[in-house]
């Protein structure tokens, strides 16, 4: 089995054994695909495309397609960039949002003395504007790890979930930009 990941203009793909790095106008991005388990996976680059086989088998087929949709988020990332948004909602105590450095500060969630804190990994920028967060980045990975880590730190575990909304949400899980 074998999938096709087309290279448009303007990006460049180079690839040393299953070792693959991408790229583009908006950045670079490096990936390894080398695992033991499957030895099969073969990736290549022909004609302009990145020809991504391996064996017959169910999962060898599902890591062929997983290997390929990989790439072609990688491609997505250095052309045009992924975008997730968050929204900060409360009911009861007023939410503030401050960036200081690579930390999220949430202050005053729940009338909580200190704040809670979500650590944004590099390559990603974040955004805040009132009580909107928007979290933009060339990794799709990148970008919902940082939207996942807020989302979980405005967790709240010893109240009722349906009387206690408050908390930063997910609204738009990390999509291409434009």
């Amino acid at each position: 089995m074998e999938r096709k990941v087309e290279i448009p203009e303007g990006v460049d793909v180079r690839l040393e054994g299953k070792k693959i790095k991408v790229s583009g106008p908006l950045g670079t991005l490096e990936r390894d695909f080398s695992t033991p388990l499957f030895p099969n996976l073969t990736i290549e680059k022909r004609d302009g495309e990145i020809i991504v086989s391996g064996g017959e088998r169910r999962k060898e087929k599902a890591m062929v397609g997983t290997v390929a949709a990989h790439i072609k988020n990688m491609i997505l990332g250095v052309t045009k960039g992924f975008e997730a948004k968050l929204k900060a909602v409360y009911v009861h105590f007023p939410i503030t949002l401050n960036l200081k450095g690579n930390e999220l500060h949430i202050e005053n969630f729940l009338g909580e003395k200190k704040p809670r804190k979500a650590v944004i990994p590099d390559g990603v920028e974040v955004k805040i504007s009132g009580q909107e967060i928007k979290i933009t980045g060339t990794d799709k990975e990148l970008v919902g790890m940082a939207a996942a880590r807020i989302e979980q730190a405005t967790r709240i575990r010893a109240r009722d979930r349906r009387k206690f909304q408050d908390g930063v949400w997910i609204t738009q899980k990390p999509k291409v930009v434009g």
